[in-house]
């Protein structure tokens, strides 16, 4: 359901989306460090030629992080986010994914409408630690949340 005043379309995102969607991070003030290496997982809304807002997934084996989760302040409240988490939670069960763990320092209440739980950070599965929100991108205070597929 894209939201008609919000966004024209979500789909997967492309390389000509990279300086809308770091642009988007940074004032929004999340990490960048890791999400061009991920950018072929993805998912942006739009309007024209602008990126309203983006979710991106990054997969470990059976495992995926979802991160990057944002949109502009003008879109924030009519449902374009939410429409961004499904679409890239479609495609963690496209691509086989069994868990998708995220770290949040904002979101620990939205992220429960989805399905995900907080867990303690010594829970998080090894094979994350390879991903940049994992190594430093993201501060120690933020919650793990886990969510089964």
């Amino acid at each position: 359901m894209t939201t008609p005043a919000a966004a024209s379309w979500v789909r997967a995102a492309t390389p000509e989306d990279w300086n809308g969607i770091e642009r988007l991070l940074t004032d929004r003030h999340l990490p960048t460090a890791g999400a061009r290496e991920h950018l072929s997982a993805f998912v942006v809304a739009t309007k024209g030629a602008a990126v309203l807002g983006c979710a991106g997934i990054e997969r470990y084996g059976d495992l995926g992080l979802l991160r990057s989760v944002a949109v502009t302040e003008n879109v924030a409240g009519l449902g374009v986010g939410a429409e961004l988490v499904r679409a890239v939670l479609d495609r963690a069960r496209a691509l086989g994914l069994r868990e998708v763990y995220l770290l949040t320092t904002t979101a620990v209440r939205y992220f429960p409408r989805f399905g995900f739980d907080t867990i303690g950070r010594e829970a998080l599965p090894s094979s994350l630690a390879a991903s940049e929100e994992l190594r430093g991108a993201c501060p120690a205070s933020a919650v793990a949340m886990r969510l089964t597929l």
